[in-house]
């Protein structure tokens, strides 16, 4: 078991920046991968970017470029550093983790969530 608590998110205008932050606790299990999901108004759920223990990443197209993910192994939290935001990016982001994932953007292959941190863009 594990608990993700995210924090960061606010309201920012069109070309603002917003940095991200999910603390991880919890029991003995070893995060393989971290991620970043959101789900804006009228949208799917969908992945943003997801970081390996071997330090790789990917992103999906829509941020590429834009959004970083990093982790602090030492203190357990993972980022998500957002520039050039757009009001598309309007949306509650979460943090997700599992040990083992075939699909690292994919929503179905994580177990563990925090509680969402709400990030609005405005033109």
């Amino acid at each position: 078991q594990a608990q993700l608590l995210e924090s960061g998110g606010g309201s920012v205008q069109a070309g603002g920046s917003l940095r991200l932050s999910c603390a991880a606790s919890g029991s003995s299990y070893r995060r393989l991968y971290m991620a970043w999901f959101r789900h804006g108004p009228g949208k799917e759920r969908e992945g943003v970017a997801a970081i390996y223990r071997g330090g790789g990443s990917t992103y999906s197209d829509s941020v590429k470029g834009r959004f970083t993910i990093s982790q602090d192994n030492a203190k357990n939290t993972l980022y998500l550093q957002m520039n050039s935001l757009k009001p598309e990016d309007t949306a509650m982001y979460y943090c997700a983790a599992d040990s083992s994932v075939a699909g690292p953007l994919d929503r179905d292959e994580y177990r563990y969530w925090g509680q969402g941190t709400q990030v609005t863009v405005s033109s």
